[in-house]
């Protein structure tokens, strides 16, 4: 018997027009209260929808929290928010035993963690071990406490910030971390014209107080079973190998295994959020930067490794 965080089955998946309806949805939702940022709208619900975790890295200021916050509230689930510090420990993030004297029994008392849209505000300023409590939870969907093994809710999906100033006062994410991150984005300064309309949005009450949610838990878990079941032609994996090789050839530390699958499941996404349930090698391209980048390392810009590896390798 399931219990009720299990994902369904693949027979209960929306159609790929139903799946492509819910995205349009909570992106026109979210753009209620976020100004041109389409297009990172659009990376963290194919992030959600490929079951992958999503890094935003941007300086302070830019919208980096209300965009997550807005993406969560969309949809109607359980969200939480962590404010990393350098003094939170990993029992803040993943919870604790607690000794109930009425019992005499260790009662579990669940942290942040368990949530299906957790958002991790500034994750570079907590200390190395506080970082490493997330990478079973992002890789396994579960988390040891006490030598017992929990399941976290499903679907689980982590949107952490970092600010990329006051590097002194913050840590390096390890690599083994950076890696369970599906995708990486930067959100950058809005336009003239997108700061006016920022402006006259949040003179008064600032609109993600009055958000509303646009779809269900329940339909984001069956827009999931979607996504899986789209199409992948054995041209298009071997398109994503390629580039991966190229990746390895020309960087000290190209594209791992993780980072392919990472890819080819980015890719499906973006096939539903365009209504298709086949896998086309546009949709590889529009991916590999927000995938790919990070986990290059090279004597120059990951980003300019895959730019070279999308130009190079031919499509077959």
């Amino acid at each position: 018997m399931t219990d009720a965080g299990s994902p369904k089955s693949e027979s209960d998946a929306l159609s790929t027009t139903a799946a492509a309806s819910l995205a349009d949805r909570i992106v026109e939702n979210v753009e209620t209260v976020i100004v041109g940022h389409g297009d990172a709208i659009e990376h963290i619900l194919v992030a959600m929808l490929a079951r992958g975790h999503l890094l935003l890295e941007d300086v302070p200021g830019v919208g980096k929290t209300v965009l997550a916050r807005a993406v969560a509230t969309s949809v109607d689930c359980s969200f939480k928010r962590v404010q990393f510090t350098p003094d939170l420990l990993p029992a803040d993030v993943t919870g604790v035993n607690v000794f109930n004297q009425q019992t005499r029994e260790f009662d579990f008392q669940p942290g942040p963690l368990f949530a299906n849209v957790v958002l991790g505000d500034e994750i570079n300023r907590a200390p190395p071990k506080t970082q490493a409590a997330l990478l079973e939870a992002m890789a396994e969907g579960q988390v040891t406490v006490d030598g017992e093994t929990r399941t976290l809710p499903q679907p689980f999906t982590v949107i952490a910030t970092q600010n990329d100033v006051e590097p002194g006062r913050t840590y390096e994410l390890p690599m083994a971390e950076v890696d369970r991150f599906m995708k990486k984005l930067r959100l950058g300064y809005p336009s003239e014209d997108e700061e006016t309309v920022l402006l006259g949005r949040v003179a008064g009450e600032h609109p993600l107080d009055s958000l509303d949610a646009v779809a269900m838990l329940d339909d984001l878990r069956r827009a999931r079973e979607t996504v899986a079941g789209v199409t992948l032609s054995e041209a298009v994996r071997r398109y994503v190998s390629r580039l991966a090789a190229h990746t390895r050839e020309h960087a000290t530390l190209g594209v791992s295994p993780r980072g392919a699958i990472a890819l080819v499941r980015a890719a499906q996404a973006r096939a539903v959020l365009d209504g298709r349930d086949y896998v086309v090698p546009d949709d590889v391209q529009t991916e590999a930067p927000s995938v790919w980048s990070h986990r290059i390392d090279a004597d120059r810009d990951g980003a300019a490794v895959v730019d070279d590896a999308l130009e190079t390798v031919p499509v077959e």
